[in-house]
């Protein structure tokens, strides 16, 4: 049987930020359209998770990356519209039980494009 993944996602200038939490990920896979998100995995167990998500706005798939750690994937995805809030992940106005704001990570970010440029170099440096 397949479920959904713990989500957790934040909001940035140029990128929203997806964060699927799933301990000892295998055979990941992550598909970034311009109008949606795909992921799905197994964890240790065998348990499948998929997740579905018809983002808010568009997004550019191409400047779009993913990294897997050993407790989670991280997707950040690029915004088609920079420097536009998202007032939510979801086009449409509900909120699934698996998704939650990451309270951690979200700020007011104006001006904060340093911050976020910094972050996904990291990133990508790991």
């Amino acid at each position: 049987p397949r479920q959904p993944a713990k989500t957790l996602w934040y909001d940035r200038p140029r990128y929203v930020f997806l964060e699927f939490c799933v301990e000892d990920s295998r055979d990941v896979r992550v598909v970034i359209e311009e109008q949606r998100l795909v992921f799905s995995c197994r964890n240790a167990d065998g348990v499948e998770f998929y997740n579905e998500i018809n983002l808010y706005a568009r997004v550019n798939s191409k400047d779009s990356q993913e990294k897997r750690s050993d407790r989670s994937v991280t997707c950040f995805v690029r915004k088609w519209k920079e420097k536009v809030a998202w007032p939510r992940i979801t086009k449409e106005n509900i909120k699934p039980a698996w998704l939650s704001v990451d309270f951690d990570n979200w700020r007011d970010w104006e001006g904060d494009e340093e911050v976020e440029r910094a972050m996904v170099e990291q990133y990508a440096e790991v």
